[in-house]
């Protein structure tokens, strides 16, 4: 798989989401490792999502993974915490901001 069709895949997932009721500023750089390597970030600013597949300078967390972990974490089948414990996902940055994470990634039920 190649990073454009994997972060075309992601940005998909993740446009899907409802922000609306977060009202602080999110902002999630992810260095996707392995097959797939690349970088995108994920913003929530003024109740609106933003999935670029860039660098983010100012951001307040990197992820680092592959993108089996990250899509196992999006798909619900794993959680991010279990995946730091078990190593297979790198956290950098404010961890409050970072916890957050699951809520974005939420599933509408």
């Amino acid at each position: 798989m190649t990073f454009e069709t994997f972060f075309k895949e992601v940005k998909e997932t993740l446009m899907d989401a409802d922000v609306s009721n977060i009202t602080e500023h999110l902002a999630y750089q992810f260095n996707i490792t392995g097959e797939a390597e690349g970088i995108f970030y994920v913003e929530v600013k003024d109740g609106e999502l933003h999935v670029e597949p860039y660098e983010y300078y100012d951001r307040d967390v990197i992820f680092t993974c592959s993108a089996k972990t990250l899509r196992k974490i999006a798909e619900g089948k794993t959680d991010p915490i279990l995946a730091v414990t078990l190593q297979k996902l790198k956290v950098d940055g404010n961890i409050d901001k970072a916890l957050k994470l699951k809520t974005l990634l939420g599933k509408k039920e």
